[in-house]
């Protein structure tokens, strides 16, 4: 059950929202199996020939501003195919004071399925706070794509992150043991700090991808074929590939990741992002 957090008195009320998605496979084909929304979050499920289902989320609020908070979880069921993206990139905006917005999401895939989770940019822009975490809770025989692109401030608008926080965690488990953990932080002159040539040498869009999958091993020369020179993969452990990647902007970056995530899902991406 989703509480309300506590206010402050005279404190405005902040955007909560809530989505549970579960996925079956029956009848030779993966089905919606459970739906539940509330608060400022949606899903809708547009027809299509993928084969999986396909949920597209929407933050009805219109961003993610301090003391926001928004919670996914989502299960793909034994042998089922799901697909996560939102409708439109996210937008972190300026927080009033120190308490950060809060994005919480939860998937798990269970025997045999495939789990994809491609939302599109986060645009973060000057004085955001955005607390992220992604937990992921695989079987070893499940196919699972993650991806997570962030752009700072848009280029084409002027804009420069002078300072923000973000704080982005992702913990995979497999078979019940932990096998990857990150966390990336990024705090004060954001924009300053990205300038530097050991950090991202003047990138302001950058994306993190993981393949964990039992062929993920067998994606790397592939894959590295289609990195740009600002980019790198590595086989992290076995059957886990994980990707990053650096870009002037989200259109170089779309440039880019467009063409590895359709080799790792080997499907096109949803339709929303071309919209």
């Amino acid at each position: 059950m989703l509480h309300e957090p506590a206010r402050l008195p005279h404190e405005q009320p902040r955007s909560v929202g809530q989505l549970v998605i579960t996925a079956k496979y029956a009848e030779g084909r993966s089905r919606l199996d459970e739906l539940r929304q509330q608060g400022s979050f949606r899903a809708l499920f547009p027809h299509g020939a993928r084969g999986d289902v396909l949920a597209i989320m929407l933050n009805t609020s219109g961003g993610v501003t301090g003391g926001d908070r928004f919670d996914t979880e989502a299960v793909a069921g034994a042998g089922a195919a799901l697909t996560l993206s939102t409708q439109a990139a996210e937008r972190a905006y300026r927080i009033a004071g120190d308490r950060p917005g809060s994005i919480t999401t939860r998937l798990r895939a269970e025997a045999g399925a495939t789990l994809h989770w491609l939302p599109q940019e986060t645009i973060l822009f000057d004085g955001a706070g955005l607390d992220r975490d992604l937990h992921i809770d695989m079987h070893p025989s499940a196919r699972v794509v993650l991806c997570e692109p962030l752009i700072l401030g848009r280029r084409a608008m002027g804009e420069r992150v002078t300072s923000a926080h973000l704080t982005d965690r992702w913990q995979v488990h497999r078979g019940g043991e932990l096998i990857f953990l990150d966390t990336l932080r990024l705090r004060g002159p954001v924009q300053d700090l990205a300038d530097r040539i050991g950090i991202a040498d003047g990138a302001t869009a950058m994306a993190q991808v993981m393949l964990a999958a039992p062929d993920a091993d067998a994606e790397l020369l592939r894959i590295r074929t289609l990195l740009p020179p600002t980019a790198g993969a590595s086989l992290v452990r076995d059957g886990v590939l994980f990707i990053r990647i650096l870009a002037e902007d989200g259109y170089a970056l779309r440039r880019s990741l467009v063409p590895i995530l359709e080799v790792l899902t080997r499907a096109p991406l949803p339709r929303t992002w071309s919209l």
